[in-house]
């Protein structure tokens, strides 16, 4: 009987709300400007990332194993934007700041699963040049388009799979102090704060969440370029070291604008206060700019894309030439 009582009571305190209020910036003077500016961003980033895809998938030179990876990126910097950008922009642009439950535990869920794939889509690179330098005879080998579809696919269900379970256990939980999260979208970190019941799991989540998806990847990709730097090391002539190593460059530098800047907001929360404006500024950057840089970068550093794009626009030339040709025999 007294087991049937305290479950009746569980059940009367246990309070889901209709909507959260997303707060956004605490009184800061002119924060509609930032808002605009992250609707320039987002341009860039779809025209970008939409320009490496298409250069991918019409480059018969790039139909390769690792612009299989490249390509999965830039869709994942397009998704992750797209999840994030366009509804900050319609919260606070157009002052629709309550978000239903369900809108924003879906919302959760997106921006957190692209985030995971770009992360992982990363080490996959990373894999993908530690065969390249270390197993060259073998490279086309292992790094097969089937092996590479195999890869982005277990990476998918390994992403959807957690992000399930991290989304079910917020679903658990009983907002009977604030329905106010104090951030630019529907954070996990911030909303567990808001539950009055045991959120205990839901900070050991959180916890295994950026080691699992952020440190763990780092970590394997940093050990995979102490690899490749120790056989760098054994190859004798300085030109093909050089060569070598330039085709690591435009992953390094994806590398670490995707990575140090989301450690050094986490190093920065958990040593220092910092002012709730200049954390939202911090994790919004760093969620929003990796995404625009990278193709960019890609264009610019990679010689295969650039290559690609010269024969490409060559090919539409000629095709406009000929067109044009065949229309003044025409006529004549």
């Amino acid at each position: 009987m007294s087991s049937m009582q305290s479950n009746s009571s569980a059940n009367v305190t246990f309070v889901r709300p209709a909507a959260f209020f997303i707060n956004g910036f605490f009184n800061l003077p002119h924060a509609k400007y930032y808002y605009v500016f992250l609707s320039l961003v987002y341009f860039v980033t779809v025209l970008g990332n939409s320009f490496i895809m298409c250069i991918i998938y019409l480059a018969s030179r790039l139909h390769t194993a690792k612009y299989i990876a490249v390509f999965h990126l830039a869709f994942s910097d397009l998704c992750g934007s797209s999840a994030l950008i366009p509804k900050v922009i319609d919260t606070f642009l157009f002052e629709h700041q309550v978000v239903s439950y369900e809108a924003c535990l879906a919302n959760m869920f997106f921006v957190y699963h692209f985030m995971n794939t770009q992360s992982l889509t990363l080490l996959v690179l990373a894999y993908d040049r530690l065969v390249a330098i270390c197993f060259p005879l073998r490279y086309h080998a292992i790094v097969t388009k089937q092996a590479m579809f195999l890869i982005i696919g277990v990476m998918w269900i390994f992403s959807l799979t957690y992000l399930s379970i991290l989304v079910g256990f917020v679903n658990t939980l009983s907002f009977c102090r604030s329905v106010v999260i104090n951030s630019y979208f529907c954070d996990q970190g911030l909303m567990y704060r808001l539950a009055c019941n045991d959120n205990s799991i839901n900070i050991l989540m959180g916890k295994i969440s950026f080691g699992l998806l952020m440190c763990t990847p780092l970590i394997l990709i940093i050990i995979s370029y102490f690899c490749i730097a120790l056989a760098l090391l054994n190859i004798a002539h300085g030109a093909d070291r050089n060569k070598a190593m330039k085709t690591c460059t435009s992953h390094l530098i994806l590398v670490a604008i995707s990575y140090l800047p989301v450690l050094s907001n986490n190093i920065a929360a958990v040593t220092t206060t910092i002012n709730p404006n200049t954390r939202i500024i911090n994790n919004s950057l760093t969620q929003t700019i990796p995404p625009m840089l990278n193709p960019i970068i890609y264009t610019l550093k990679t010689e295969e894309v650039m290559q690609s794009i010269k024969e490409l626009y060559k090919r539409s030339r000629m095709c406009v030439t000929v067109e044009i040709n065949i229309k003044c025999s025409g006529r004549i």
